[in-house]
């Protein structure tokens, strides 16, 4: 079982970057593919990026793609989203999370059972 806490969340103008954390305890972190989703206010919740366990596979939504970067150091049980040419549209909670049943990585909410609280992101235009 492993727990998903981000951070790095913030306030940023259009154009800029900004880099998400997700530390997650528990053991055999390597066990569980990772995954960001994001929920704009009035918006259903939206697949980002998520990456095998090994980090060798790697998916990202097409409005992401070419300007997010899903990345992972099982040594640290950490996983980051390098977000950079960020969009107004970008503005979401980003969260977390994590799927036990399978390394492989998914870009459905439904595959993953483990989920972090969530962390601001606000892009100025």
């Amino acid at each position: 079982q492993v727990q998903p806490v981000e951070s790095g969340g913030d306030l940023v103008q259009a154009g800029g970057s900004l880099r998400l954390s997700c530390a997650a305890s528990g053991r055999t972190f390597s066990n569980y593919a990772m995954a960001w989703f994001r929920q704009a206010p009035g918006k259903e919740r939206e697949f980002v990026a998520s990456i095998r366990g090994n980090g060798v596979i790697k998916y990202y939504a097409a409005s992401v793609k070419g300007r997010f970067a899903i990345s992972r150091d099982n040594a640290k049980n950490t996983v980051i989203l390098q977000m950079n040419s960020l969009k107004p549209e970008d503005t979401a909670v980003y969260s977390c999370a994590a799927r036990s049943v399978s390394s492989a990585p998914s870009c459905r909410p439904s595959a993953y059972n483990y989920w972090g609280q969530g962390t601001h992101v606000t892009v100025s235009s």
